[in-house]
């Protein structure tokens, strides 16, 4: 199942995407968070047989997860990437914390933060987690644990991130309106294998990044697994499983500048356009 939730900024409503027809779920939930996820959402909108249908068209799209108690993400976790970042792969995971209010929706406009001049996209695929998590006894634990998959962009500003961070990466990934996530939320049993997923980035519809998640070091699995030894993740918790070759840190390309579009997309997921403008 696909879910979305549309609206102005606040006052989203749940939505249920069905093969490009859309139906309110207001009746069963208020909103697609959390709560939902853990008390039986998901399985109430299953075996609902009178849903209305709905008209979205020319509404926002605001993020499919509301109010993520935490944005998790993993660094350098594809092996290119982390070349073309001059480092090493890693042998455990590099963790960071990101702002949950970075949140925004897979259109809205993203914000070149003051004083910034190297401003950088990640395309990433993104984990939900459905049920709380802590000390799972092996990755294979971990599947249960996991609501579902949406499509993220790891905005990053990597002055900020590098020469600026004191040690700590998320001064660069922290910034205002630096986590559009969506259109959906899709469960995980549309997804199918997350290690077998297409990741694709254009700046101004010329191709930056295209490779695949099974080129990824740790996978999600693992990746859940891993971090319930050290922190608690709760339902509606977005973890961002890291990005592939072809940012603009490698210096193959230009940073990003206000009028710019970067569009981002996932197998399965959908496709985002944000466009840059100064904050």
């Amino acid at each position: 199942m696909r879910f979305m939730r549309v609206g102005l900024v606040g006052q989203e409503r749940p939505v249920l995407s069905v093969d490009g027809r859309h139906f309110d779920l207001s009746s069963l939930t208020a909103d697609i968070d959390g709560e939902f996820l853990s008390g039986g959402g998901v399985q109430r909108v299953r075996e609902a047989t009178d849903l209305p249908e709905i008209d979205v068209t020319g509404q926002r799209v605001g993020a499919p997860i509301a109010r993520p108690g935490v944005v998790l993400c993993v660094g350098q976790n594809y092996a290119a990437h982390a070349a073309e970042s001059g480092a090493e792969p890693p042998t455990t995971p590099i963790i960071f914390y990101k702002a949950p209010n970075t949140v925004v929706g897979p259109y809205d406009d993203v914000l070149i933060p003051r004083g910034s001049a190297k401003t950088d996209w990640e395309v990433e695929l993104a984990v939900v987690i459905g049920r709380r998590a802590r000390y799972l006894a092996s990755p294979a634990d971990a599947v249960a644990h996991i609501a579902g998959y949406v499509l993220s962009n790891d905005v990053s500003e990597r002055d900020f991130q590098l020469a600026a961070s004191g040690g700590q990466w998320s001064k660069g990934k922290s910034c205002e309106t630096f986590q559009p996530l969506g259109p959906w939320l899709v469960t995980a049993d549309e997804v199918g294998d997350p290690r077998a997923l297409r990741l694709r980035s254009w700046v101004n519809d010329e191709p930056r990044q295209d490779s695949s998640t099974k080129d990824m070091i740790f996978d999600v699995a693992y990746l859940v697994w891993h971090l319930s030894q050290y922190t608690v993740l709760d339902p509606g918790d977005v973890i961002n499983t890291g990005t592939p070759e072809g940012v603009a840190l490698s210096g193959r390309f230009p940073y990003l500048a206000a009028g710019d579009v970067m569009e981002v997309e996932i197998d399965g997921l959908g496709r985002q356009r944000n466009t840059l403008r100064n904050a």
